[in-house]
């Protein structure tokens, strides 16, 4: 099992700059890819960013230059730093990993989420 959580969310004006955190723990070595998802109030939820175990990472278009996912291994920890904030950006942002279970299975688990609001 591999357990999530998020740390970094809070209120910040448009244009301004927050940092996510995501620390995990449990059988971190089955991790193979982790992300960022978010939901917005009355909106489906919607991938971020991810990064692979090699390092490769994607992003939505809507997020492309101004978001950055980053991963310390060290630590088990992702990160997404945010930049250049809009108010469509307030949402409840949620730790993804993707992982191996024991007998080979894919299998996701999902922190508990940390509110971002972006407002003046």
């Amino acid at each position: 099992q591999v357990q999530l959580v998020e740390s970094g969310g809070g209120l910040v004006q448009p244009g301004g700059s927050l940092r996510l955190s995501c620390a995990a723990s449990g059988s971190t070595v089955s991790i193979y890819a982790m992300g960022w998802y978010r939901q917005g109030s009355g909106k489906q939820r919607e991938l971020v960013a991810r990064i692979s175990g090699g390092g490769k990472t994607d992003y939505a278009d809507s997020v492309k230059g101004r978001f950055t996912v980053s991963r310390d291994r060290a630590v088990n920890t992702v990160y997404l730093q945010m930049n250049s904030l809009k108010p469509e950006g307030a949402a409840v942002y949620c730790c993804n990993a993707d992982h191996y279970s024991d007998d080979g299975a894919t299998n996701a688990s999902w922190g508990q989420g940390t509110q971002v609001t972006v407002s003046s």
